[in-house]
This record gives C-alpha cells, structure tokens and sequence, in this order.
C-alpha cells in the first residue's frame, strides 16, 4: 500500500514538474511575409504567462535598403494602449539587424497579452490607443512596389520579417484590414448574428 501511495505521490510531483517547467517555457518566434499596401500594418500578438525580462520584439527584414523602411509600435493588447512607437533601432539584434530596421529590448514587462505592428514609413500611430489606428489608414492602398515616401524611398521591397523572444507565445501575423474592410466584416458578423438568432 504504501508502494502505491509512494509511486502515486511520485507521479504527481513529477506531473507538477513538467507543469511548471511548461509555463517557464518562453522562446523565440520568428514569422515572415509580404505587404502589399503602404498602408497595411503586420500585427503579431503573443503573451507573457508570468512577468517576464529581457523581452526583444524587433524587425530584420530592411536588409540595407533591400526592402521597406519599418516602424514598429508594441500594445497592451487588453486595453488598447500603446506602450512604445519606434522608427529606427538596429540595436535590437545586431548581428542581423540594419540601420532602418526597428524594435525594442525591454528589461521587463508584466504578465499579459500584447501586439507588436509593424508599419511602413511613415505610417505612424498618431494616439495613445490602437483603436486610433495609423496616419494611412483613411489613403486608398498604393501596392508598396509603386510607392514612393519619401522620394528617396522608392522601389522597396515587400518582405517583413519579426522576431519575438523572451515570450511564451506567438500567432502568427496578419496585416490589419483597412477600415472599409473591417466596416464589411463588422456587418457580415452582424449578419451571422441576426441569422443565428432567428433561427
């Protein structure tokens, strides 16, 4: 009898192990793609299970030119808040970071969810909320590869590249839809909602 007791006893501490070494799991993330517009903005969300330090979010993918000038902003993805806006911060990751790419190294941030956006230039976050959204979003989309802002910034490329690290977990990311497109999702949910509700 006390074997079982000793062995269950044993089971549960090595389950509680495995939970706890589990929840302390935080990692890299490194997601890829392409914009299409000047005013489409790459939103990554991940979360912090606990608070966390040395957390870096950052860009990579301006490769000297090669592609668009990136601006990166970080929110507290509860209330909307943003936290920091950044233009040009190649410090972030050296070693593959250059001059325009952007991000933040930050020695602690509490437990919780956030979003990490990436924007062309100079597609700023002109508020404190995201749902103040950004400079372009009112501009009809110019596909990035016409688009010239400023003058000396034309021909870019379309690749992004972002890297999280120090987090527990990462979706991976969508450009945020224009406002017109969200007004037409917001009435195909409402669509679904009324269907649902009469049926």
């Amino acid at each position: 009898m006390n074997t079982r007791k000793n062995l269950a006893a044993a089971v549960v501490a090595a389950t509680m192990m495995l939970s706890v070494s589990g929840m302390a799991s935080a990692g890299t993330f490194h997601f890829t793609g392409n914009i299409a517009n000047h005013n489409d903005v790459i939103t990554t969300s991940f979360t912090l299970d606990a608070d966390a330090t040395d957390v870096r979010v950052w860009t990579d993918s301006f490769q000297s030119a090669t592609n668009f000038d990136p601006i990166t902003a970080l929110w507290n993805a509860s209330t909307g808040e943003l936290i920091a806006q950044n233009d040009d911060n190649a410090s972030v990751n050296p070693a593959t970071q250059t001059w325009f790419d952007s991000g933040f190294s930050l020695a602690s941030l509490a437990a919780g969810d956030y979003l990490f956006t990436v924007a062309t230039f100079a597609n700023f976050a002109p508020g404190p909320n995201i749902a103040n959204g950004f400079a372009y979003d009112n501009d009809a989309p110019i596909p990035l590869a016409v688009w010239c802002q400023p003058a000396s910034h034309c021909d870019m490329g379309t690749y992004w590249s972002v890297w999280l690290d120090g987090v527990d977990r990462a979706d991976p990311p969508n450009p945020t839809p224009e406002p017109a497109s969200l007004a037409l999702f917001g009435l195909a949910l409402a669509g679904l909602a009324l269907r649902h509700k009469r049926s």
